[in-house]
């Protein structure tokens, strides 16, 4: 029994620390996410709008990418917009852009991931917009004269649950939800960051993800892939990873594959992409986060 206690203290001890280090930047995310949610989804969507009926040509693509970081929706309330926008005329170059980067980032992501420190967040930031604007890009110069997606394929409607004629209401509501679907996610991944911190021996974990830089890359672009349910969830992880010994190039590798293969995610992209460019995303994908890793290492 006193060695149960003492090994309980000692959790006690990790979890405490981490969820100090942590909570504010998870609080300031959901005030954040719910605020443009409730606030600003309008007028991010009017923008896109105006944007697909310019003539910007390939230039339009990059703002096409920042409207997907600025977009507080989850892919299935995304994959109904998109083809609200397709149906209106936009191109598939530029719902490309929009949809990989809004799986990949979002305002609410971006203040959780602010607790990495600014070189960490930097690196997610800039990364996540070539993401988007290099598929963009590809699809745009790759696609000539075929569609890329398949929207009739997506029966779905896009639910807009923020209602409430009262302001004050609809955005406390949305606040709610948002700390009933990050809460139990996050509460999670910083006890899991406890028993890393307890358990996992940093020199170890230094040599796997650290000293072997493009080892180290490849494997936290493979564990991306299995390990990542919930954005704000990774941070408490990744934080203590980090600590370890992680690379940021390995990080970085990591925060891309993660939300770009989440099973909700590639459930909703499934049902518009088709098999075979279903399988060029997961390629494309998987070698971006692999150079990102590696040339973010170079760098740092």
């Amino acid at each position: 029994m006193d060695a149960l206690r003492r090994e309980f203290i000692y959790l006690w001890y990790y979890f405490s620390v981490q969820l100090e280090q942590i909570f504010l930047w998870w609080v300031l995310g959901m005030l954040i996410g719910s605020a443009v949610s409730v606030f600003a989804r309008g007028r991010i969507n009017s923008a896109f709008e105006r944007l697909g009926a310019s003539r910007a040509g390939a230039l339009a693509i990059v703002p096409a990418a920042l409207l997907g970081i600025c977009s507080p929706l989850c892919m299935y309330g995304t994959v109904p917009i998109a083809a609200g926008f397709s149906r209106g005329g936009a191109r598939d170059e530029l719902l490309a852009a929009f949809m990989v980067s809004s799986i990949l980032l979002n305002p609410q992501l971006i203040m959780y991931s602010a607790a990495l420190g600014p070189a960490v967040l930097a690196v997610r930031v800039i990364s996540c917009v070539l993401c988007g604007i290099f598929a963009g890009l590809l699809v745009r110069f790759c696609c000539r004269g075929s569609a890329f997606f398949r929207f009739e394929r997506f029966n779905g409607e896009a639910a807009n649950r923020d209602t409430d004629p009262n302001l004050a209401l609809r955005y406390l509501k949305n606040l709610w939800r948002n700390v009933k679907a990050t809460g139990p996610m996050f509460l999670l991944s910083v006890l899991l960051s406890a028993l890393f911190q307890r358990y996992v021996p940093a020199d170890a974990f230094a040599s796997l993800f650290g000293g072997n830089e493009g080892f180290g890359v490849l494997m936290a672009a493979t564990i991306g892939v299995p390990l990542y349910a919930c954005g704000g969830g990774t941070i408490p992880l990744l934080q203590q990873w980090l600590y370890d010994g992680m690379s940021v190039g390995a990080a970085a590798a990591f925060m891309i594959t993660g939300p770009a293969t989440k099973i909700t995610n590639l459930g909703a992209l499934k049902t518009v992409l088709g098999a075979r460019n279903f399988a060029i995303y997961i390629a494309y994908i998987i070698l971006f986060a692999l150079l990102t890793g590696l040339i973010t290492n170079f760098v740092f």
